[in-house]
């Protein structure tokens, strides 16, 4: 059978398609559309999940449970030192629980102390987490 090639312009693509026929199997080329090549640089884009671009891994958070026990574990030690006029943060911030639990169901006022050391623990916790996540990962992965 002999190899036939027509090439036809298809409106409003603007460039030509050609049309190959080999044994009865019909093939398409454009130039929208490229071979997919495997890319060298980490840093591009890879083509992942049914031919969708992905900038990012799929589990980006990449949880681990030995960062959150090592971070809570982390934060507890330093914020339970007595440093505040010989109360520990994690105290204070117990002890105001304790003081706003004592009129339940009205909840804490504006200017009591539960928000001060609520926020200020939390932010400890975070900021703990956060690093711990960044250097468990980092290490994991060979950065430093």
């Amino acid at each position: 059978m002999a190899t036939m090639a027509t090439t036809t312009h298809i409106a409003g693509l603007g460039s030509p398609l050609s049309l190959a026929r080999r044994s009865s199997k019909p093939s398409l080329t454009s130039g929208f559309i490229r071979t997919q090549v495997a890319s060298r640089n980490p840093l591009n884009q890879k083509i992942a999940y049914g031919g969708r671009f992905t900038c990012f891994e799929r589990d980006w958070l990449r949880t681990d449970l030995n960062v959150i026990g090592f971070g809570l574990i982390g934060w507890l030690a330093p914020s339970s030192i007595p440093a505040i006029n010989g109360n520990s943060l994690t105290g204070l911030f117990f002890q105001s629980i304790g003081a706003e639990l004592a009129h339940w169901p009205t909840g804490p006022a504006l200017n009591s102390q539960f928000w001060l050391w609520m926020i200020t623990w939390h932010i400890g916790l975070f900021l703990c987490l956060t690093f711990g996540q960044i250097g468990f990962k980092g290490r994991a992965d060979g950065y430093f």
